[in-house]
């Protein structure tokens, strides 16, 4: 049992030197232990007696018990006492099973003292396999550094979907089958990576797009009425949710000769230009100010491959029109990359929602 203060214990570790408690006797030793337990010696925890001058800082007699006076969600204060997360592990994973412990890189200097618990115990030895962490672009993963987002009000939540939780992300349009393709597609390598969100997302469009359906909406502060010239019917037409999926419900598409366009679609376009309407086909620019458009449908051109393709909606019922507003969630830092030297709070992005 060992009560040197914490700063101390740790330059001690950091010089390879002995803590002044490390030859207590046991007897002493078990009197504290009882004592520690009893809540009388919060000060105090319990060390393991490997090798204080050993190359590796784990094996430098590693903390295994520590004094905790914080309420338990479920036993209360029933214990004063709590095991470290590194003395856990190893019983824990022994006991229930465990055959393969998966471990990332960063424990690799723990993995000796992993060993060392399961020889002293003599319990059973899983096997342990090591991969690189998980490092995703312009976020952090630090519990501690999201806590202080969360708290500081920046998110909203755990659950925000800026946030690189699972439930951040799932409420994001993340699926389940997604983020498992994308897991499993890292493989078990060892070198550091940090991964950009379009990868992910990559895997997420592969699932979702044999079955979303697709609707349209158009921005209200760009609407520009477009004309069609032709002398066409006004005529409805039902079309898959699920583009090439004939099997998807319907949806009714009213073919008019005034309809609705974003300016922004076009701005960069000019008379006699060929667009492609979504669901109707190609059409020329023959007329084009800052608040109209005239155009003329040419439905015999069917060479879709170069031409901008613009989303619309009819004029007739536009009262009938859901309005609907969009949030657009930006990255949580501004730098991509945040290394130990960083203060992560300094690349905040404070407008990643809009």
């Amino acid at each position: 049992c060992d009560n040197t203060p914490t700063t101390l214990m740790r330059a001690l570790r950091i010089q390879k030197q002995a803590s002044p408690y490390r030859y207590t006797s046991t007897e002493t030793n078990l009197q504290r232990w009882i004592s520690m337990k009893n809540g009388d010696e919060p000060e105090w925890c319990l060390r393991a007696k490997i090798d204080f001058s050993s190359e590796n800082g784990c094996l430098r007699d590693p903390t295994l018990y520590r004094s905790c006076s914080d309420i338990h969600p479920v036993h209360k204060n029933k214990y004063k006492i709590y095991p470290t997360y590194d003395f856990a592990c190893p019983i824990v994973d022994s006991i229930e099973g465990v055959t393969h412990a998966l471990r990332t890189s960063e424990y690799h200097d723990r993995d000796d003292q992993y060993r060392w618990i399961i020889t002293k115990l003599s319990l059973r030895e899983p096997i342990i396999f090591e991969y690189s962490r998980l490092c995703m672009q312009h976020t952090v993963l630090s519990k501690r550094k999201l806590t202080k987002i969360v708290e500081s009000g920046i998110v909203d939540s755990w659950d925000d979907p800026r946030m690189p939780t699972i439930r951040g992300l799932l409420r994001h349009g993340l699926t389940l089958s997604g983020l498992r393709e994308f897991i499993l597609a890292q493989g078990f390598s060892k070198s550091v990576v940090n991964m950009k969100f379009d990868k992910l997302w990559a895997f997420n469009k592969r699932i979702i797009e044999p079955i979303s359906p697709r609707l349209t909406a158009l921005n209200t502060h760009e609407l520009i009425e477009a004309t069609i010239i032709n002398e066409i019917p006004e005529h409805f037409r039902q079309v898959p949710l699920v583009p090439k999926n004939l099997s998807s419900p319907l949806k009714t598409i009213h073919f008019t000769h005034k309809i609705y366009i974003n300016r922004t679609d076009i701005e960069r376009k000019k008379t006699g230009d060929t667009i492609t309407l979504m669901n109707w086909g190609n059409a020329q620019i023959v007329r084009k100010d800052l608040t109209r458009i005239e155009l003329k449908l040419d439905l015999a051109n069917k060479d879709f491959s170069s031409t901008t393709k613009i989303t619309w909606l009819d004029t007739f019922k536009a009262d009938h029109l859901v309005p609907l507003t969009i949030i657009v969630y930006e990255n949580l830092l501004t730098k991509a990359v945040i290394t130990a030297d960083d203060d992560f709070e300094k690349f905040i992005n404070y407008e990643s929602r809009k």
